[in-house]
């Protein structure tokens, strides 16, 4: 078992150690040389040389970096204190922007990885959008018979044509398992199509499956017609301009939720061919979701209680837990979205 997967409440950090795994984290994970790695934390060339050479000697060093980062244990358990949930996973940007998906990548892939490690779970839940797919993207081969993947939402866009972002299949070829897909919209036409596509032969037993699933991985969304959920065709731009209008900036899983925690009630909820978001409330459900454009929309879903853990980027925790005031863009000219 990694450092990082140790109560760290009261851990006493080595500043030498954690700074050696910060170090290592910009050299092996975000590909920086050691003259930027040297600048970016402050000190001599040599010093990154060493700090880089003492991390691979002390075995952090494997796929990913496995080692307390100081400042982000102190986010992580600020993040916990603050919003009640029992895991939180920062890590340090490699890159930044909008939606950092190298960063967000690696730490999903890493936190992924551990979980079927550690082999406890026997179904798990998985959304989609172009956080969780960077999380595949970077996961390397880890066999996994023993686990079964299922889609908690609709894989197909309304042009019925495949989510770009649906990370199923992909999940099934990194570990083996066998992996469950809901061949529907994510959203219905209407509820009475829901109900329609529902009755059909092995969707309601995926929608089961789903339902019954230990864990769900999910990603948090902005409620924005430039986002995933609509540019991927997933619904049209007046459907999440009417939502935006409701009050909603949050996201998860089709359901929508206000800046206070509050679910805010919609027709397209309604639709969303996904398990019923209060079915899963007091499950173990874990966001993979970061970016300075999503501070309010994971906020919101962080404010709901929905949530029991959450992986995300250091410049987005400093901004969650009030340390670093950031400009949560979305609101200036409206509400903006992009989905996880």
């Amino acid at each position: 078992m990694g450092a990082l997967d140790q109560p760290r409440s009261h851990l006493q950090i080595d500043e030498e150690a954690t700074l050696a795994a910060r170090a290592a984290w910009l050299y092996f994970a975000g590909g920086q040389t050691q003259g930027e790695i040297a600048e970016k934390l402050n000190i001599p060339n040599t010093k990154a040389h060493r700090l880089i050479a003492r991390a691979s000697r002390d075995g952090l060093i494997r796929v990913f970096v496995e080692g307390p980062i100081a400042g982000c244990v102190a986010l992580e358990e600020g993040l916990k204190a603050k919003f009640g949930i029992s895991h939180c996973e920062v890590v340090p940007n490699i890159d930044d922007g909008a939606l950092p998906l190298r960063t967000l990548g690696m730490a999903g892939a890493r936190y992924l990885r551990n979980v079927l490690d550690r082999a406890t779970h026997e179904i798990i839940g998985v959304g989609h959008g172009r956080t969780l797919a960077a999380a595949i993207d970077f996961l390397p081969s880890s066999p996994a018979p023993h686990v079964k993947f299922v889609s908690l939402l609709g894989g197909l866009t309304r042009r019925f044509a495949a989510n770009p972002y649906d990370v199923i299949h992909r999940l099934s070829e990194r570990t083996g398992s066998e992996a469950y897909l809901l061949p529907v919209p994510f959203f219905a036409n209407s509820v009475e199509d829901k109900a329609v596509l529902l009755s059909q032969f092995g969707i309601a037993d995926v929608v089961a499956l789903a339902r019954q699933a230990s864990l769900h991985l999910v990603g948090i969304g902005e409620v924005d017609n430039a986002g995933f959920i609509t540019s991927a065709g997933m619904i049209a731009p007046a459907e999440i301009e009417e939502v935006a209008r409701d009050g909603a900036c949050g996201e998860v899983l089709g359901s929508f939720f206000a800046e206070d925690g509050r679910l805010v009630p919609t027709d397209l909820s309604d639709r969303a061919l996904a398990p019923d978001i209060e079915v899963l409330r007091g499950r173990e459900m874990v966001a993979i979701a970061g970016g300075r454009n999503k501070i309010k929309a994971i906020r919101s879903v962080l404010k709901s209680g929905l949530l029991t853990g959450l992986i995300t980027d250091e410049t987005t925790a400093r901004q969650l837990t009030g340390e670093e005031p950031g400009a949560e863009a979305g609101n200036k000219n409206g509400n903006k979205a992009a989905s996880a």
